[in-house]
Formats: structure tokens, C-alpha cells, sequence
């Protein structure tokens, strides 16, 4: 899926900030090696001084890092506090076990059969549940907004500090230049007292170590920059999730309260007009079965062949089929475009390689070498706004690495040997596997939601939106599993 963190899957692809290291100054006198801490020599050949002090200026002012928006500071959004914070998951939980009621109800009216006063009751309930998370969706855009605020001035903040240590670290190598400029005899003259040599020897042997303090200070605060900018990209494409997810419940609103005000309109309060109309509308199983299927990574199915591909991985895995179909409907996904883009490209979004270099296209490549394929021919998700890689594969949309992990596994079940994450039989066992292993059996909005945000799986929006929509669409798709059934 685009995008795994620690083993999990999904659409939308996550991220590593590795401290870089300090191997390509090791071979440098240890008056400069910043990794150096001990010694007394205090003569260094001037080529030396000169390429190291060039070198730090430009690591250092030459790598300046700007912020993601040039009005950072001035956001109109106060930080949100632990009490603000507390009171708003509190009121989020509430609406939730409100949600759930109201769902209860729904399908109660469901189960106990098609009367048209059964009907008005689910579609009143229908409409009361989107209301409240219509509802729940503004307490949460509120609390995304007051986080964004926070981290802006926090990116600020930081920024600053990096700025503080660059001047401190330039002053720091400004007295080193100084010092290294003279030679052993000039020192002498200028300190005739041997005490005030070693005492010379001694404070730039302090100054060498506050620059590796300085350096370590900066190195910590651009790691703490990169992570807040992450969190940052992440919370604006949360909000703006959310944000079109709110708009989609308002509209299904609307589309539920006029169907049902239709309903009462044909039917007058009529029983045996209501059974007429329902014989009339309902979509026959010839309909469903001819009717087309989106994959999430792309190409078309009728319902009946996804159907076929979802049981035959069902039964292997206990996972229900309606909710692997949810899965793996592009619908589900809140009609994300996961992008096509080869795995060797540049995004132009965010400025690096599409698939993650070290962790996902090894194992790209070494897939479609098993399956004889070209892998210039073929095209993998593209990187997603909140700037983690792109690279997932095929119908069920797996990054190449956990792809490597199910292979075999997804082997044992349809005998295809190597699997291919581009076959539909192999990516909807593939899905049913992993929807197994996160508990997909017991809990299938967390399940989904671990599939679609990997190791981010409890963002509200993972939960409440990517969620809660697989949920409602698995249930549409048992409605019509029932019907083609028989």
C-alpha cells in the first residue's frame, strides 16, 4: 500500500530522518576532526585550516532550512492546551457512541424487514448519524487548526534557535581561524611566560569542544525541524481530508432527506405502495453482477469476477468478502487518485525519488526480475502531499517491501509461484492476509484503518473518515452479495 511505516500498509504513503555522520572528517587533523576528543598538538598546515573552515561555513549557512510558509508567525490560531485537548477527544467520544447508536438503530430497522414505516425510521436514523458527524468533523477541523498553529510557531521557533547556534558556531570558528594563523614562534613572543602558552593550548582545546557542541546542537535541532515539518504536511492533509469528507456527509444528508421525502410523496402513507415501489426500484441480480468495480490501485472489474477474487479470499482468511471488496473499492478511499509514476523518477511534489531508495526499491526490482517484467514499464504510486513515498503496487496498492513479506504466504493460496502484486487473484489475497494479521476479523474499522495510514492508523481521519467509510461500503456490498446470492 503507498504507504507502509513499521510493516503496515496503505495508500498513502510515510518517512526516516537519519543523522548524518561524521566519517568524511576522520581523515582530517584532529585539531578539525569534530569527532576527535582528546590531544594537545597545536600546529595544522594552513591548506587544512582553510578547507575546514570553508567546509563548515557552507554545511552550516549554506544549509539553511526555510520555513514551508512565509507567514508562519502570524497563524490567528492559539496553541492548544492539554485541558482544550482533553475536552475536545472527550466531546469526539461522545459523538462517536451517539454515531454508533444511531447506526444500531438503522440496522435494526434493517433486519426486521422492508415495511415503508420501517424504511422512514432508518432513513431518519440515517439522517441524525451523518448530522452528528457532520458535527464531529468541525470539532475535529477546530482541534487540527489550533494544532497547525502550534506547530507553525513551533517550526518558528526552532528555526530561530538553529539561527542562534549558526552565530555562536561561526564566532566559534572565527577564533580558531585567528588562532591557527600564527606560528609557534609568534605564540612565544606574544606569551613569554610558558604558563600563558598552555593556558593559550588549553582554551582552544575549550573552543574545539563547543564547536562539536554547537555542531551536535544544530545536527538535533534540523532533525526536530524536519519532524515538525512532517507533522505539519501531515495535519494539512488531515484537515483537508476532513474538510472534503465533511462536504461529502453533507451532501448525503441532503440526498437522504430527499429520498426519503420522495418516498413519502409516491407511496401517500401506503403500505402496498411502498412494496410495488420496492419491487420496481430494486436492482436485479443480473444488474450487480454485470456492474463495474474500481480497483483502489486501478483498473475495472464487473462486481460479479471482484466478488469471486474477494470469496476465494475470504475463505482462506476468515475475512468477510464485502469488507475486503470495501477495501479494495477505490470509492473507499474517498476517490484518491493514488497517481502514476515509474519508481525511478523524481517527484516534482516533493523533490525526491518516488519509491524509498533503500527500503522499497531493492525489492521492486528484485520482484519484477522474478516476474520477468520491465520495471520501467510500470507504474507505481506517486509520493502523497505530506511529502512520504510513493511506490505501492498493483489492485491492493502493497509497497514492495511488505509485498516481499506476503509473497510466499500469497503463494500457498492461489499456487502461483513467484505471487505478483499486479494479478487481482494474488492482490486480493494479499489484502485478506494483511487484514487478518491486523485484526481485521474482530475490529474491521481499525483494520482499515491500519491498512490505509500503516503505523499512523489512529489519526482521526484514519479512523472516523478512511474507517468508517470501508464500514458503510462493506455493508452496501453484503446487501448486494445477498441479493446475487440468492
Amino acid at each position: 500500500m503507498t504507504s507502509i511505516m513499521t510493516r503496515y500498509v496503505r495508500p498513502k504513503i510515510v518517512r526516516d530522518v537519519r543523522r548524518p555522520g561524521h566519517a568524511g572528517l576522520s581523515f582530517l587533523h584532529p585539531r578539525v576532526n569534530l569527532s576527535y576528543h582528546g590531544g594537545t598538538d597545536f600546529f595544522v598546515p594552513w591548506g587544512i585550516k582553510f578547507a575546514v573552515s570553508f567546509l563548515a561555513l557552507i554545511m552550516f549557512f549554506g544549509g539553511s532550512v526555510a520555513a514551508p510558509n512565509a507567514q508562519t508567525t502570524g497563524t490567528g490560531v492559539a496553541p492548544v492546551s492539554q485541558a482544550e485537548r482533553q475536552a475536545l477527544e472527550a466531546q469526539l467520544k461522545e459523538l462517536e457512541v451517539q454515531i454508533d447508536q444511531y447506526e444500531s438503530e438503522a440496522e435494526n430497522y434493517r433486519k426486521q424487514g422492508s415495511t415503508l414505516k420501517n424504511e422512514i425510521g432508518r432513513l431518519n436514523s440515517q439522517i441524525a448519524k451523518i448530522n452528528l458527524k457532520i458535527k464531529s468533523v468541525k470539532l475535529t477541523l477546530t482541534g487540527l487548526d489550533k494544532q497547525i498553529g502550534e506547530t507553525k510557531t513551533q517550526i518558528v521557533t526552532t528555526e530561530e534557535q538553529i539561527g542562534d547556534s549558526k552565530t555562536t558556531l561561526a564566532n566559534l570558528i572565527r577564533e580558531i581561524h585567528v588562532s591557527d594563523e600564527k606560528d609557534l614562534i609568534e605564540i612565544f613572543l606574544e606569551r613569554p611566560r610558558i604558563s600563558d602558552f598552555f593556558l593559550d593550548v588549553s582554551n582552544n582545546e575549550a573552543i574545539q569542544k563547543n564547536v562539536r557542541a554547537e555542531l551536535a546542537t544544530i545536527v538535533e535541532l534540523k532533525n526536530k525541524l524536519e519532524e515538525k515539518k512532517t507533522q505539519l504536511a501531515i495535519q494539512r492533509a488531515d484537515t483537508e481530508t476532513a474538510r472534503a469528507y465533511q462536504d461529502a456527509q453533507r451532501k448525503e444528508a441532503e440526498s437522504t432527506k430527499r429520498t426519503k421525502d420522495s418516498l413519502l410523496s409516491q407511496t401517500k402513507g401506503k403500505e402496498s405502495e411502498y412494496q410495488a415501489l420496492v419491487v420496481k426500484t430494486k436492482e436485479t441480480a443480473t444488474q450487480i453482477r454485470s456492474r463495474l468495480f474500481e480497483l483502489l490501485g486501478g483498473g475495472e472489474l464487473t462486481f460479479e469476477q471482484a466478488y469471486q477474487y474477494a470469496k476465494l479470499a475470504g475463505d482462506t482468511t476468515g475475512i468477510r468478502p464485502a469488507f475486503i471488496l470495501a477495501i479494495l473499492h477505490r470509492e473507499s478511499a474517498l476517490g484518491q487518485n493514488v497517481g502514476r509514476c515509474k519508481y525511478n523518477e523524481v517527484s516534482s511534489l516533493t523533490g525526491k525519488s518516488v519509491m524509498h531508495p533503500t527500503r522499497d526499491t531493492p525489492a521492486f526490482l528484485d520482484i519484477t526480475k522474478s516476474l520477468g517484467i520491465d520495471p520501467t514499464s510500470i507504474t507505481v504510486s506517486c509520493p502523497n502531499k505530506d511529502g512520504t513515498y510513493g511506490g505501492a503496487m498493483g489492485p491492493a496498492q502493497f509497497i514492495p517491501s511488505t509485498w516481499k513479506l506476503y509473497a510466499a504466504k500469497v503463494t500457498g493460496v492461489t499456487g502461483r509461484n513467484p505471487a505478483s502484486p499486479w494479478n487481482n487473484a494474488d492482490a486480493f489475497v494479499a489484502a485478506a492476509l494483511y487484514l487478518k494479521d491486523v485484526g481485521g476479523a474482530k475490529n474491521e474499522r481499525t483494520a482499515a484503518a491500519k491498512y490505509y495510514c500503516g503505523g499512523n492508523w489512529n489519526r482521526y481521519v484514519c479512523t472516523n473518515v478512511y474507517g468508517q467509510r470501508v464500514v458503510e461500503q462493506a455493508a452496501a456490498f453484503e446487501d448486494d452479495i445477498r441479493t446475487i446470492s440468492g
